[in-house]
């Protein structure tokens, strides 16, 4: 007595059908949810696509909080608003990619996300958020719109001797190494007749004497590097320095700045869009200073 399988063969002795094969729709959901917690997220992604088993596994709550960092419940709770702290409610696969989304902070002039390959905790200050020397005074500097930065809106250098632009941040990362640049462009761009222009009238003074990139952390940390600007026309991310995070229950505090104090000439045509911070192994393309 003989149940027939279908695909043509059977469990008999006396089968004349092909030997059967194991096919991904025979993969219980409970070993895909398996091969799936071992891989990055857009690999979980492209996995579910393949199937139903895979499909229902790529939703567990134990992968997803496995991508999650450590202190991605102090995000929501300290950084969402009232009516959207239900997200802890959600499947954690929903919570992950709503935290993939930039979450403005500080009236709008700070940003934090994960990167979503990762899962690792990214933040970026805008201009209005960093202490630029002089900003007040519109006969060197100037606020102005643009589509090019996440903020709408970027700090623009005519002309000046001290350039100057600090920042400070204090956040509870989680452990790991990070990464801090400078989003910097000479030039100021804009649209015309639907093509982007970059007006590169003011930009002087760059190549004359480095800028200076400086970070230290509440831990003792200490990093220095200098760095020509150049490529008129482009954004930049420059490269601060690294630093390591090996608490991830302690506040710790960065302070950076990027001058360009010799006065014995002038500088101008900067735009300066926002100091970023990334795991250094989501770290971007950048322009490496020495």
């Amino acid at each position: 007595m003989g149940a027939n399988i279908s695909g043509g063969g059977s469990i008999d002795g006396d089968a004349t059908g092909p030997p059967l094969r194991p096919r991904l729709d025979d993969i219980p959901e409970s070993c895909a949810a398996l091969i799936l917690a071992r891989l990055n997220p857009p690999e979980i992604c492209n996995l579910a696509r393949l199937n139903r088993s895979f499909r229902s596994a790529s939703l567990a709550d134990f992968i997803w909080e496995s991508k999650l960092p450590s202190n991605y419940k102090l995000i929501v709770e300290k950084l969402f608003v009232e009516e959207d702290r239900d997200l802890m409610n959600l499947k954690k696969k929903d919570v992950y990619a709503r935290l993939t989304k930039p979450i403005p902070f500080d009236g709008g002039t700070k940003e934090i996300w994960l990167d979503k390959n990762t899962g690792g905790v990214c933040l970026s200050m805008s201009s209005k958020a960093l202490t630029i020397t002089g900003i007040d005074d519109r006969r060197y500097w100037n606020h102005i719109s643009t589509e090019e930065s996440s903020y709408r809106t970027v700090a623009y250098l005519q002309q000046t001797w001290w350039f100057e632009a600090d920042g400070e941040l204090e956040f509870q990362f989680p452990a790991g190494t990070y990464s801090l640049f400078f989003r910097l462009h000479l030039g100021k761009s804009s649209k015309r007749l639907g093509r982007r222009v970059c007006n590169t009238e003011h930009v002087h003074g760059w190549d004359i004497k480095p800028v200076q990139f400086q970070l230290t952390t509440s831990d003792g940390q200490h990093v220095l590097s200098r760095c020509y600007l150049d490529n008129p026309g482009s954004w930049v991310l420059y490269h601060v320095g690294d630093f390591i995070v090996e608490n991830s229950n302690a506040l710790t505090n960065i302070k950076f700045s990027s001058t360009q104090i010799d006065c014995t000439h002038t500088k101008g045509g900067l735009c300066v869009d926002a100091a970023f911070i990334y795991p250094s192994s989501a770290r971007k393309q950048v322009k490496l200073c020495s």
